[in-house]
């Protein structure tokens, strides 16, 4: 996916490629901020960087949790961190038309787990000509995601990657199943969200539950099975993140674990 970016450093570097940043935009403040950590520590690394951050949450358990600071204020952000450091930027859609509009401020369009068999949101993605990242549905076989990729390819887009997020294992947790990274490469790049694949869902309490104390673990063995790339959401205190803060890396453990990752993935070239 990544050759189809322009504005991505490092795509020569032959290391994995990152795409890093808050659950949910925040504040344009802090947007920047994390961008520049993060770009930071890429640089020093030679890692391809995109930066992530979502324009709106359609998924949520209860009906009072955060959403968003405002759909086109989000985009503009995201935007904005994109010209600021000349860098691609992704955003999650939920809708068919939330392609058109992302489109128009971000370089990939990243459709969620829940989602990932909806054909009409597939195509409306792909018609757009962005690049665009396919979330394995937590309830899909490795195998599954071939169908899920031809429909972008079959709506003449070739930019196309799929990303690992956990598979359900019982009702308040997720495992990664490595064996599927291998199958799924066979279709395209494959990205692992590492933080995903570590939340708690269905707590009783409605708030989603995680183990990033996980985290370095999982993204270990994704990079020494050969992923692509590592989906990282990052937040400087992530016990005050407006989203996801359960699963999230502290913006501050970042380096010491892409470092290894990238010591990992020299090893294995």
């Amino acid at each position: 996916m990544i050759q189809y970016l322009d504005n991505i450093q490092h795509k020569d570097s032959k290391n994995f490629f990152l795409i890093a940043g808050p659950c949910i935009i925040e504040g344009e403040d802090m947007a920047l901020r994390i961008a520049e950590k993060v770009i930071n520590i890429t640089d020093k690394y030679n890692i391809p960087y995109i930066f992530k951050g979502s324009f709106k949450k359609a998924n949520r358990s209860r009906v009072d949790s955060f959403t968003t600071i405002g759909e086109e204020k989000s985009l503009e952000i995201l935007k904005k961190v994109g010209e600021t450091f000349n860098i691609p930027t992704t955003t999650d859609i939920h809708e068919n038309e939330h392609a058109a509009l992302a489109a128009q401020y971000v370089d990939v369009l990243q459709i969620p787990a829940f989602l990932v068999r909806q054909t009409d949101l597939l195509v409306a993605a792909a018609k757009t000509g962005k690049c665009v990242s396919l979330k394995k549905g937590q309830f899909l076989s490795p195998e599954s995601m071939k169908f899920a990729v031809q429909k972008i390819t079959d709506s003449n887009n070739q930019k196309v990657a799929i990303i690992e997020r956990g598979n359900s294992f019982g009702y308040t947790d997720l495992i990664v199943d490595y064996r599927g990274i291998p199958t799924m490469r066979e279709y395209a790049p494959v990205i692992l969200d590492v933080t995903h694949s570590l939340q708690q869902p269905n707590q009783s309490s409605g708030v989603t539950g995680g183990r990033p104390d996980l985290i370095e673990t999982v993204a270990k063995a994704g990079i020494a099975v050969g992923a692509d790339g590592i989906f990282i959401e990052t937040h400087p205190t992530p016990e005050t993140a407006l989203s996801d803060g359960a699963n999230m890396l502290r913006l501050d453990l970042l380096e010491d674990l892409l470092q290894k990752l990238t010591r990992i993935r020299e090893s294995i070239l």
